[in-house]
């Protein structure tokens, strides 16, 4: 990945701007520090400092790009020393402003935090300093041994920031392990693929729901449905206790409904009933942990920053669990389903894997045409975060609501993650797509798709992401080779009103897929009239409640695959027991 077109990018690239802040000056001067809590060693790191207008909860559970957005600023330190102070001024960069000279007068919550970064030695031959996953799935305000410190209250006037000192002497503690249970069993393995990739041990794991009568029934093997999407603690959706009578309703403001907790527990403990009906097939069920050094999951396919994930889902992983909990082990007894960043995975792993499984269910997949990459075409558009316009500027959004009303621009959501962290280690959304569909530069880290500070595309860039990750364009450009494998097996649902616009690019995949003949794809594409993320197929239900039935409402067309596609002598019988 290292050519010489690759270098003269990166050379063009970084003349369309710079990461840190261009030279504000520096009259507000907060000095930052933390404690011996780990051997007096240096760290490496991304340094955060956070403003918050309401003690609620600590600033670092208050930050994000929507209208309750709240200051941020950050900075790398190398080899920051217990004790040792660094200064935050008016040249570091913040969001929502730009500079600390900036934030309004009032009253404050300020907080200090340091996110860890991890030495990395690559078989590339670049070393590189990520954070590591502690367990967390990727969260930089949870990541155990983060260093933070205790909220602080500040008055800030229009003379500006007081002279303030942060000392960060608390450190988040590890966190347990989930215990295996009579239905659920957890698995961690060491991946070889992996491990030879980063340069240092590095582990897969999995959540596993067992069938009923599992131990009783020892001669059955069983199909295997795999649930792709963000890091699971533990699987999730199941419960073989009724709801907590005790248990304090809370409200849902994404769907506007009170006691949705309750709804919640509900719902996984009917599921847990239906698990147990006497007709309803045996099946596996894993949830897998794969987070990466750059995001709560790989995305689940190989890719030039992070590693061989595909391949070491797909032949290290599910094989060790089939051998382990009696899968059948052939691709026309697997299946995989996911939402959003989930539903993209599903799709691409069947795509880039055609023989290996027998059907995808796609729900609300992040873009999969980069024609729409959410509002943007990286192809033709020169920037992302503002339409083409001879004499006005006017943001490109990122998020509504199912009226239309938009909360964040995408320029918005990028200069969050350029404040969380610089070279795409942010552990956010675009710098995720970046670490997965780029180049890897001569430094290690993925090559941007556009410039973090202006939104200038990269062009070049966008080509490699065509030819390596833009699903609708892989499966036009190789539809004779892979029409026939993947007939049947392409299911795609999703909102109209979905609230990153994902539903654009679903449109130009169905253009595609119904426009092809030969073969025709046998699938489905389905929409949700008004409904937003994370619509799945579900017209009979409300999305907060079609969204808690993801491992059920699949089963029945799994079914329906299975009569019609097992081989002949295939195992159907061994796990149909009641």
């Amino acid at each position: 990945m290292r050519h010489s077109i690759w270098v003269l990018s990166l050379l063009a690239f970084a003349s369309m701007g710079c990461e840190s802040n261009p030279g504000k000056a520096p009259d507000t001067n907060i000095k930052v520090s933390f404690t011996d809590t780990a051997g007096n060693k240096p760290l490496d790191g991304r340094l955060l400092l956070m403003f918050a207008s309401s003690d609620k909860e600590e600033p670092r559970f208050q930050i994000n790009t929507g209208l309750d957005a709240q200051p941020i600023f950050g900075m790398d330190v190398e080899a920051m020393a217990p004790g040792e102070t660094r200064t935050f001024d008016g040249s570091v960069f913040g969001f929502p402003y730009p500079s600390l000279e900036d934030i309004h007068p009032g009253e404050y919550w300020v907080q200090g935090l340091l996110h860890v970064y991890e030495t990395f030695n690559l078989s590339t031959g670049q070393q590189v300093k990520l954070p590591m996953d502690n367990g967390e799935g990727q969260q930089w305000n949870r990541s155990p041994g983060n260093r933070y410190s205790k909220p602080v209250k500040v008055t800030v006037t229009e003379s500006g920031i007081p002279e303030i000192t942060v000392v960060m002497d608390q450190e988040i503690p590890p966190i347990p392990e989930p215990a295996d249970t009579e239905w659920i069993r957890h698995v961690r393995i060491k991946s070889e693929k992996l491990s030879e990739f980063w340069g240092r041990d590095m582990y897969l794991g999995a959540h596993i729901l067992l069938p009923k009568g599992f131990d009783d029934h020892p001669e059955a093997r069983y199909p295997l449905m795999v649930f792709h999407g963000h890091f699971p603690n533990d699987f999730g959706g199941f419960r073989t206790l009724p709801p907590d009578p005790n248990l304090e309703p809370d409200y849902s403001e994404r769907f506007g409904i009170e006691g949705y907790n309750r709804i919640q527990q509900q719902e996984a403990y009917d599921f847990y009933r239906r698990w147990n009906e006497p007709d309803f097939p045996r099946f596996l069920i894993i949830e897998i942990q794969h987070p990466t050094p750059y995001y709560d999951d790989s995305y689940a396919v190989n890719s030039a920053s992070q590693g061989p994930y595909g391949d070491a889902i797909t032949h290290e992983l599910i094989p060790y669990i089939e051998k382990e909990f009696r899968g059948l082990g052939e691709g026309w007894a697997r299946f995989l389903y996911g939402g959003s960043t989930g539903g993209w995975e599903a799709l691409a792993v069947q795509v880039k894997y055609p023989d290996e499984y027998n059907g995808c269910f796609a729900a609300c997949p992040d873009p999969i045409d980069f024609r729409a990459y959410c509002l943007t075409n990286i192809y033709e558009d020169g920037n992302a975060y503002y339409y083409d316009s001879e004499h006005k500027k006017l943001e490109v959004p990122a998020h509504r609501d199912y009226l239309g009303n938009i909360q964040s621009t995408i320029r918005e959501e990028n200069h969050l993650e350029l404040v969380l962290g610089t070279r795409s280690r942010s552990g956010q959304q675009w710098d995720i797509w970046e670490a997965t569909y780029s180049p890897q530069g001569e430094d290690g880290y993925p090559v941007r798709i556009w410039d973090k500070r202006s939104g200038r595309i990269n062009h070049e860039v966008a080509e490699y992401w065509k030819e390596h990750y833009d699903l609708r364009h892989i499966l036009e450009r190789d539809w004779d080779q892979l029409g026939e494998k993947l007939r049947g097996k392409i299911h795609i649902y999703c909102g109209d009103m979905d609230n990153y616009y994902l539903n654009n690019a679903v449109y130009l995949m169905e253009d595609f897929l119904e426009s092809t003949t030969d073969p025709y794809y046998e699938g489905e594409v389905l929409y949700g009239d008004r409904a937003e993320h994370c619509w799945n197929g579900d017209p009979e239900q409300p999305n907060h409640i079609s969204r808690l039935r993801y491992n059920s409402m699949y089963v029945p067309k799994i079914m329906q695959r299975i009569a019609k596609s097992a081989p002949k002598g295939a195992d159907l019988s061994s796990w149909r027991y009641r």
